[in-house]
């Protein structure tokens, strides 16, 4: 049975939207959930938190009329239960069939595929420089956007396409006009929104040094020196080329004040060095990346803030709740940072994760030699980042 065709169950079932679930797992309280998709992916991608129980089931345990016994033993029958699966269908099929059984539960609403919907917007308190700058959070793959704006412009850094319409509502909102839409490399984990934005007249702006991979729609859109800057408001936003992760990555200086580092440097890890070229060209761009942060980022001065593209389940937030840290912080707190460059290569290419799903559709859809639709674009991108070398074997003790 496919998991969109089940019954609606005889009885009613309290379907909880993806936001109320953030909200109560943010406020910490305790929250059990049910997972009924494929053991799979669960593994791979599943809501996770200090405050949350979750329970893997896959649905087809609940198609016969006469459950196992071994499997209702694995649900408690005295906690409020959320039940969840991919998309709704199936998890409100399995809540039917619990609830007919006197357990207390819900569902999630559109379920992972709702997860993936939340985006958030939070300010960044502890910028300095001239106007506003808002860090965008989607918790359900880790990644972050950047929003400035001062005096009726701003700039979006890093948007994925999927909340192309929310970049311009938000701006519509604050009563300013977006002016820049700014990648900071060839993404491998989503589906860039440069291209979509710049259709809605919001100037996209990618990498010169990405261009040499097989960007085809360079032409369309603004390049992205080295030292490059653009104005917004009384704000400027300047280019910093910071290779290593890819060869075009290039880091945005944010009026002095914050260094939005893409995949380059995060809160809690560095680059993976094996995305463009492979295990083979890993060392080299490990060396890269090593000359990058020590040369472009680490010169910096120590309040510069550091903020990445991505942040996993290892990053604490700051105060304000951003995903975002002094470079004086991370250097006290990250022992690649202060490694000699021989020992960093070592340590990152020692344990890398698995590498993002999709990764190599999602690179050639970003360069434009693919063409997806939204629906598969959204579902291309779903699942966990892994764009960072393991947060195990760089953090300080």
């Amino acid at each position: 049975m496919n998991a969109d065709d089940f019954p609606t169950p005889d009885v009613d079932v309290e379907t909880v939207d993806p936001e109320t679930l953030k909200d109560r797992i943010d406020a910490g309280e305790d929250v059990t959930l049910l997972d009924a998709r494929m053991q799979s992916d669960y593994e791979e991608w599943r809501i996770d938190g200090e405050n949350v129980t979750s329970i893997n089931v896959p649905y087809f345990e609940f198609l016969e009329d006469d459950i196992d016994e071994d499997v209702l033993d694995q649900i408690p029958d005295d906690l409020e239960v959320t039940v969840l699966c991919a998309k709704g269908g199936a998890s409100e099929f399995v809540a039917g069939t619990l609830a007919e059984r006197g357990y207390d539960v819900n569902h999630l609403e559109d379920g992972m595929n709702g997860w993936a919907s939340i985006y958030e917007a939070v300010e960044v308190e502890r910028y300095d420089g001239a106007g506003t700058l808002l860090q965008y959070q989607r918790p359900s793959s880790g990644c972050l956007g950047y929003l400035l704006y001062d005096d009726g412009e701003a700039a979006i850094i890093d948007p994925l396409r999927a909340f192309t319409d929310r970049y311009l509502e938000d701006a519509d909102d604050l009563g300013v006009d977006l002016q820049y839409g700014l990648d900071t490399h060839i993404h491998a984990d989503h589906i860039s929104g440069v291209r979509d934005l710049d259709a809605e007249g919001v100037e996209g702006i990618i990498p010169e040094a990405a261009v040499d991979r097989g960007v085809t729609y360079a032409d369309e859109l603004t390049t992205a020196a080295d030292g490059d800057t653009f104005q917004v408001g009384d704000a400027t936003i300047e280019a910093v080329y910071t290779p290593g992760h890819t060869t075009g990555m290039t880091s945005y200086l944010v009026d002095d004040s914050l260094l939005a580092t893409g995949d380059g440097l995060f809160v809690e890890s560095v680059a993976r060095p094996d995305l463009e070229e492979g295990d083979d060209g890993a060392p080299d761009a490990a060396r890269m990346l090593y000359e990058s942060l020590q040369e472009r980022v680490l010169t910096l001065p120590d309040d510069t803030l550091v903020g990445g593209a991505h942040f996993s389940d290892a990053a604490k937030p700051a105060d304000d709740g951003t995903y975002t840290a002094s470079i004086g912080e991370l250097v006290e707190e990250m022992d690649a940072l202060t490694m000699d460059e021989d020992d960093f290569v070592d340590l990152i290419l020692s344990d890398m994760p698995p590498r993002p799903a999709n990764y190599e559709d999602i690179i050639a859809t970003n360069l434009g030699q693919n063409a997806v639709d939204d629906d598969k674009a959204f579902t291309l991108e779903l699942g966990p980042n892994n764009c960072a070398a393991s947060q195990d074997s760089l953090a300080g003790d």
